[in-house]
């Protein structure tokens, strides 16, 4: 007999009928042409595109097209929680959330999000050739003289996983699942909506 035992899961739900998508991309693309702290910070980091990730924390009360979204982003965070089986003592809030620009070409190395319980993020545009967003065996540092997965392991058993991304895409993890986004072979851009609940 096998068990599994220490589960890492990871939550999907579509939602481009849901959210209104253009609406959302013209937002994200308007802040990356006034937020000049954000574009500064991104070139000082070596962020391919524009992120709002360390120069606005108050997206919802700047554009009403964000701020709807910060409703079904909890519905499906509560729901992604008690999948996880996580005894709360009341619904997961809203704890940041930030926009992303990623040009041709561009990427995100290998990071978590502290401080938070549920991260996340939900794909805007995609157009072909964007880099997809990889997780990582939080088990990785710890597997000393294991071997490599075969290539045709079931998903469950490889030290990396890829999602390829499409409009409408929710992904919900949790906050300390290491993940990156892999350096994308298209020149058009990549625009997504990424999130911490507490």
């Amino acid at each position: 007999m096998i068990r599994d035992l220490f589960v890492t899961r990871l939550y999907q739900a579509e939602l481009a009928e849901h959210v209104p998508l253009p609406e959302l991309a013209t937002a994200i693309r308007h802040l990356a042409a006034e937020d000049g702290a954000g574009r500064r910070w991104a070139r000082e980091h070596g962020y391919k595109g524009y992120t709002s990730y360390a120069s606005l924390n108050d997206l919802p009360r700047r554009d009403p097209t964000i701020a709807a979204l910060a409703k079904p982003l909890i519905r499906h965070g509560a729901a992604f929680a008690d999948q996880c089986g996580f005894e709360l003592s009341a619904r997961p809030r809203l704890d940041s959330l930030w926009v992303n620009l990623l040009r041709g070409g561009g990427g995100h190395s290998a990071h978590l999000h502290p401080h938070s319980i549920i991260s996340g993020t939900l794909y805007v545009e995609v157009p072909p050739g964007s880099g997809a967003i990889r997780f990582e065996d939080p088990r990785l540092p710890m597997m000393m003289a294991a071997p490599p997965r075969r290539p045709d392991a079931p998903e469950p058993l490889q030290s990396f996983v890829t999602v390829q991304p499409h409009p409408g895409l929710l992904l919900l993890w949790e906050s300390w699942l290491r993940h990156e986004v892999l350096p994308g072979r298209g020149n058009a851009e990549r625009l997504s909506i990424s999130f911490n609940l507490a």
